[in-house]
């Protein structure tokens, strides 16, 4: 009976880890991912899963190497890239981002993974370096992780991406074609509910005049100390120091290097019902002989009815960003975005987060599984009139600054999200901005953007 009992104990075993270990959803960052579950033949379920999970010996089944993919095809159709200014033709193009990827794992504590980007734009009338940037070395970094009775260590040295939150600020670009990469020192230790993390960089600038031209120098440096904490249960709480150093600046008010101290706060959380993502920022130091004085806040807030079909959620979003009030005074009161995401506001390009004032009321619901519906409307002014409009990402609209009133326009955006299966996943997203007085006085006009969006990953 002990014997048969053992048995039946083994067997539930068994089924509990074939339930707990599954594979892995495919990421953004696909360095994120853990193929090491493979390991276990049962979950072997797809064609060249052979290829996902290559052993180094079958004693250490974290000693592997695993291989993949992402194709991302992208159609635009923008009538007025930056509103129409500067006799922009509207302009409909395709994007194409591929890349191919290994991660090698040596064994439980070291690894090394490598990603070849190739990005293009077919058809595009200005290809800018966001857009395009053919073969290249997109990541490429050794990491080692160990954990002590205190906690876990990360390391990674190389070349590499990171995102902060919501990517306001700090981002892998994924909405843009060419994503943001950092050849960087990382450190990374977390213990319970908290996470300390530094890292020195070099962002890297992008080329596209042959494969492998992609370099970083130290002309543009980014350094950060972050802290993140657990409260009240799983809710976020983080803050974070940042130097952001830049040779041959240039603003409207400013030009030459740049020392910018930034500070940030972030508090996030939810409820069954109720999500809120409260971010604020500010900036001190020198662009030249000018004294930088400059922040920005962001919010996002939402309900969420979980008892109704389609589980609607109402949604309110606030962001404001400081610009120049007084232009020639000795100080720099225009923000910089940094490493913005592209995404954050709209996929349009319209609305940079500098010198900004910008509410955004949305509804998202789901009618089906796998699908996410959008429905939003934003209104936008400057901060000040002193200082221009900016597109994305800090693009100043020539004959803005200093003119007209606060009022910069009011766009509609609908987007719609759908997962095929764990693979294939497509978007459609369309935004109309009805620009103000200002816009059309400066030369530009009424926007129309459309994009549609098919991406796989394996």
């Amino acid at each position: 009976m002990a014997f048969l009992g053992a048995g039946v104990g083994c067997a539930q075993a068994d089924d509990v880890d074939a339930a707990v270990s599954k594979r892995p959803a495919i990421q953004a960052n696909r360095w994120a991912e853990d193929w090491s579950v493979l390991a276990d033949p049962r979950l072997r379920t797809e064609p060249f899963d052979e290829l996902k999970y290559i052993p180094f010996w079958a004693t250490d089944p974290k000693s592997y190497i695993s291989l993949g993919a992402t194709l991302r095809e992208r159609f635009e159709s923008n009538n007025a890239a930056g509103f129409g200014t500067g006799n922009t033709p509207s302009d409909s193009y395709l994007l194409q981002r591929l890349q191919v990827h290994a991660d090698i794992h040596f064994n439980e504590n070291w690894r090394a993974f490598v990603q070849l980007e190739d990005d293009r734009a077919f058809h595009k009338f200005n290809v800018t370096s966001v857009d395009q940037d053919r073969l290249d070395l997109r990541l490429a970094f050794l990491e080692y992780v160990n954990t002590f009775s205190g906690g876990t260590l990360k390391a990674r040295i190389g070349r590499q991406d990171f995102a902060f939150d919501l990517q306001r600020f700090v981002s892998s670009r994924d909405g843009p074609n060419v994503r943001q990469s950092f050849d960087a020192i990382w450190g990374d230790w977390e213990s319970g509910a908290w996470r300390f993390i530094g890292f020195v960089s070099r962002p890297v600038q992008y080329f596209d005049g042959r494969p492998f031209d992609d370099t970083s120098n130290d002309s543009f440096r980014f350094s950060t100390l972050r802290i993140e904490r657990k409260v009240f249960g799983d809710d976020e709480l983080s803050g974070y120091y940042s130097l952001y150093e830049r040779n041959n600046a240039k603003y409207l008010d400013a030009v030459g290097e740049e020392h910018r101290h930034v500070f940030d706060g972030r508090f996030a959380g939810k409820t069954e019902q109720i999500d809120w993502d409260l971010e604020a920022m500010g900036q001190v130091g020198q662009v030249g002989t000018k004294d930088i004085r400059a922040w920005a806040v962001g919010a996002r807030t939402g309900y969420t009815f979980t008892s109704l079909p389609w589980q609607p959620r109402l949604g309110l979003q606030f962001d404001a960003a400081s610009g120049d009030h007084h232009p020639a005074d000795g100080a720099l009161g225009t923000f910089n975005p940094l490493f913005p995401n592209g995404y954050y506001f709209t996929l349009a390009g319209y609305t940079g987060y500098v010198n900004l004032m910008h509410l955004k009321p949305a509804i998202t619901f789901t009618p089906l599984a796998g699908l996410k519906v959008l429905a939003a409307i934003g209104l936008q002014w400057r901060e000040t009139t002193a200082d221009a409009i900016y597109v994305q990402p800090n693009v100043p609209i020539p004959g803005t600054a200093g003119k007209g009133s606060a009022w910069t326009g009011v766009y509609g955006q609908i987007r719609a999200d759908y997962a095929f299966n764990e693979h294939l996943t497509g978007a459609i997203e369309a935004v109309h901005f009805d620009v103000g007085d200002t816009i059309i006085r400066a030369g530009g006009h009424t926007s129309n953007y459309l994009g549609v969006q098919l991406q796989y990953g394996w």
